[in-house]
C-alpha cells in the first residue's frame, strides 16, 4: 500500500518550483495504552468543561485564544494566522545550501520524505541529482499546521529528505550543566581511551532492538494467559571507589567479549548483558525469557 501524503506543495528552488508530496519517514513502533474503568474494562471518557461554568462546550464555541495578560484573552482565527505567515503555506523556500556535516544533530527535530507530485518528476530529478552532486544540503523554511518551520533538504537513496529543525532560540545553553575544571590523572584518560577503542565500530542499526518494548509485549500476553508476572529488582549502580581500577576490568571485559561475536559457548554467555541475552533468546524463541533474570537466560540458552 502506498503511503499517505500528509502534505503537498512544492519546493522554491529559485524560481523554479517542484512539486512534492510530503511522507513521514519514521514509523514509531510504539505500544498505546488506555486508562479504563477496572470493575467493567469501560474506557475512561474526558470532557471539554468550562471551568467557570462546570459544563461540557460544544466543539463550535471553542477557538484558539493567546493570554497577553492573566485574565486577558486575545481571540485568534485561521485568517490570523495565514496573515502571520511570511512563507506560504504550500511552498518550502531553499534558502541556503551548506555542508551537511556543519549541522548539529541537536537542532534535528523529525524526518520526513518528500517525493514528486504527479507530473513533477522530472524538476525533482533535476534537484535531487544537482544536490547529490554537490554534496552540499539546502536549509529552508516552510509553514505548517500554524508554525513556520526549519529544515534541512537532503538526499538518501534517491530520494529528497527533510530535516525538521529546531530554530536557534529554542536549542538551551550547557552552561551550568558540564562540570568545571575538573583534574585527571594522564593514566585514567589512556585507559578511558583504550575502552572506547575497543568499544569502536561501525554504526549498523538492526543491530539495535527496542528490548522493553519486546519484553513489554510478552508480559502482555503472559498476563493475557493468566500468568504471574515477577518483577526482578535491578542493582543500584554505584560509583567506583577506584576509578583507575574500574577502567582497567573494563577494558579487561571489552577484549574477552569482543573476538568472539559468533560464538555461543556457556564462557561467553556468561559475558554477554543482560540486553545481549535477551536478544538471543528471543531469536532462539525461549518462552518466558522476559521474566527471566541473566542467570535464568544464561542457563535457558545453554539448554536450548
Amino acid at each position: 500500500m502506498a503511503p499517505r501524503a500528509i502534505w503537498t506543495g512544492s519546493i522554491a528552488f529559485g524560481l523554479v518550483n517542484v512539486p512534492v508530496r510530503m511522507y513521514s519517514a519514521v514509523e514509531e513502533h510504539t505500544l498505546h495504552f488506555n486508562f479504563v474503568h477496572a470493575p467493567d474494562g469501560s474506557r475512561i471518557g474526558y470532557e471539554k468543561i468550562c471551568k467557570a461554568e462546570d459544563k461540557p462546550v460544544p466543539d463550535d464555541e471553542i477557538v484558539k485564544a493567546f493570554e497577553y495578560e492573566k485574565g486577558e484573552w486575545v481571540y485568534m482565527t485561521d485568517e490570523d494566522f495565514e496573515a502571520a505567515a511570511a512563507e506560504s503555506h504550500h511552498t518550502i523556500d531553499i534558502r541556503a545550501f551548506v555542508p551537511f556535516e556543519d549541522i548539529d544533530a541537536i537542532y534535528f527535530e523529525r524526518t520526513y520524505y518528500l517525493g514528486p507530485e504527479e507530473n513533477g518528476e522530472r524538476v525533482y530529478s533535476l534537484l535531487s541529482r544537482a544536490m547529490e552532486d554537490s554534496g552540499l544540503a539546502g536549509v529552508a523554511k516552510w509553514v505548517m499546521r500554524d508554525r513556520q518551520n526549519l529544515g534541512l533538504l537532503r538526499i538518501r537513496d534517491g530520494a529528497i529528505a527533510l530535516e525538521r529543525m529546531h530554530f536557534a532560540d529554542e536549542i538551551r545553553s550547557a552552561e551550568g550543566i558540564a562540570p568545571g575544571d575538573v583534574r585527571l590523572d594522564k593514566s585514567e584518560l589512556e585507559m578511558a581511551a583504550q575502552l572506547i577503542e575497543q568499544y569502536s565500530g561501525k554504526f549498523n542499526p538492526e543491530e539495535y532492538r527496542d528490548t522493553y518494548r519486546d519484553a513489554l509485549c510478552e508480559i502482555i500476553q503472559a498476563k493475557r494467559r493468566g500468568e504471574e508476572v515477577r518483577v526482578e529488582a535491578e542493582p543500584e549502580p554505584e560509583a567506583p571507589t577506584d576509578l583507575m581500577a574500574a577502567l582497567r576490568a573494563s577494558v579487561e571485559a571489552a577484549r574477552r567479549q569482543r573476538p568472539a561475536p559468533a560464538r555461543t559457548g556457556n564462557e561467553d554467555l556468561e559475558r554477554k548483558s543482560k540486553e545481549e541475552l535477551y536478544e538471543l533468546a528471543r531469536k532462539a524463541d525461549i518462552p518466558g525469557r522476559s521474566d527471566m533474570s541473566k542467570e535464568q537466560l544464561v542457563e535457558a540458552l545453554r539448554t536450548a
